[in-house]
């Protein structure tokens, strides 16, 4: 687990901040109506924060190097 918190850091940080930042637009924006998809409740904007959190998260990822010794013609 510890292993794979490590390989993925970028997009776990990314997804822990863009899950608290959905939950305080659904607490300090929302949607009274309840019409809305996302921000009517506060698990789908969390869930939603939290998954465009883990997308930008992973734009700062280093990208792996690849071994070039082992590859074939």
């Amino acid at each position: 687990m510890k292993a794979i918190l490590i390989k993925y850091k970028a997009e776990a940080l990314g997804a822990a901040l863009g899950a608290m930042a959905g939950w305080a637009y659904w607490y300090f924006v929302g949607c009274s109506s309840g019409s809305c998809a996302i921000s009517s409740s506060p698990v789908n904007s969390t869930l939603y924060g939290a998954f465009m959190g883990g997308i930008a998260g992973s734009m700062f990822k280093k990208p792996e190097k690849q071994d070039h010794k082992n590859q074939t013609k």
